[in-house]
């Protein structure tokens, strides 16, 4: 037991020594300021923004004949809308349905219909009403020359597009989807960040040659776990002022709403960092112990860095085009790409329960395989001075 304990109080005590060095630094404050900043940008951004994305408009039948409308109103709106003639119903049904098309709209000028996924985007409808009101004037002010004004007000006012939706609408899915976007890119900065730490520091450790000294007293695991688990604390901490700041930002603007939901994905993110961090520090610290100079480092780092940012990527085209997606869950799945794009698609509600213990449940089980790989290049490697070792020699 006392053997146990003297090993939990090294690693303690190299922890404690990266948490205290580290939080005290300048970088460290530097670097959490600038991501506030940076999130203060993002949250002001999506508040001057109204819209102004393209929108894809399908037309069918007589509705062709409005795309000028169209297109002309929604530049007086400040948004670029694109028509595209659909011929066949069900053919823009399924195109609205996979995302291709924002909406398609069919019927006649002064009666159009409108099928969208979920919900029909705003200044779409205000454009589309717009039209149709302008039609039902004209056709009112040609049937009669005795015009009533008052009951041809009332029947302008009264004219409005039928939309109709594939999906039940739901109310949250913008600010759902900009809570899983923002988790994605402050776990994606904050693995490549303090990874990229874990690897530095093993590499200044051996280019001073201290790492000589501390092994000459502590066990190369001690070091290594005590290094790790030190540094990913400094991470969590960061990223919870990051994560606060941000949250308190978009409910004070109004981006966001502080509800459950945000709160609920906020915890699921800072979760999934400490997995993440797990399953990559080690391969940072090993990678980085395969060198004793800085130079050489971001040649032997770049491929894990590459796996982070392939997994940025896809998560976020992903989960934006369709959370629900078979290629979404298999990839969820996939431990490399878990830690980013489950907290994304957790955030979406698109996570059910068996993903979610799946995902964790796998995660653990790369973190002990590659912890124990780790462990083995990190004890083979970090001792050799000079020359880039090669991976095939240290496994040996």
């Amino acid at each position: 037991m006392s053997t146990v304990a003297d090993a939990a109080g090294t690693v303690r005590l190299i922890a404690r020594r990266e948490l205290t060095t580290r939080l005290r630094s300048r970088s460290f404050v530097i670097g959490t300021v600038v991501s506030i900043v940076v999130l203060s940008g993002f949250v002001l951004m999506n508040i001057a923004s109204d819209g102004g994305d393209e929108l894809v408009v399908g037309l069918n039948g007589q509705a062709i004949a409005v795309g000028d409308q169209l297109t002309e109103v929604g530049r007086q709106q400040g948004r670029e809308v694109r028509v595209q003639e659909v011929t066949d119903l069900d053919e823009g049904s399924a195109l609205v349905a996979g995302g291709d098309l924002d909406a398609l709209v069919s019927g006649a000028p002064a009666g159009l219909r409108v099928l969208v996924k979920e919900q029909l985007d705003p200044d779409l409808r205000t454009a589309l009403d717009s039209i149709v009101q302008r039609q039902v004037l004209e056709a009112q002010l040609a049937a009669t020359e005795d015009l009533d004004v008052e009951t041809v007000l009332r029947t302008v006012a009264a004219a409005h597009v039928d939309p109709r939706s594939l999906e039940p609408p739901d109310p949250q899915r913008g600010q759902r989807l900009a809570t899983a976007l923002l988790i994605i890119g402050l776990l994606y900065f904050s693995l490549v960040i303090y990874g990229s730490l874990v690897a530095q520091g093993v590499i200044e450790e051996k280019a001073s040659r201290v790492v000589e000294l501390l092994l000459a007293t502590v066990r190369p695991w001690q070091l290594l776990l005590g290094k790790v688990i030190g540094i990913g604390l400094v991470g969590l901490i960061q990223l919870s002022i990051i994560a606060t700041v941000g949250l308190l930002l978009a409910a004070a603007t109004g981006v966001l709403s502080f509800s459950g939901l945000a709160i609920g994905s906020v915890l699921w993110g800072l979760f999934w960092y400490v997995l993440g961090f797990f399953l990559y520090a080690t391969v940072f610290a090993a990678i980085g112990s395969l060198v004793s100079r800085h130079e050489d480092a971001q040649a032997v780092l770049m491929p894990v860095i590459l796996v982070l940012v392939a997994a940025f990527l896809v998560g976020f085209a992903v989960l934006v085009q369709d959370p629900t997606s078979a290629t979404s869950t298999l990839l969820t799945l996939l431990p490399p790409f878990t830690p980013l794009l489950m907290p994304g698609k957790i955030a979406l509600g698109a996570a059910s329960a068996w993903q979610i213990v799946a995902s964790i449940v796998l995660t653990l089980l790369a973190i002990a395989g590659l912890t124990a790989l780790g462990g083995r290049i990190y004890r083979n490697a970090v001792l050799h001075m000079g020359s880039r070792v090669r991976l095939r020699d240290v496994l040996r």
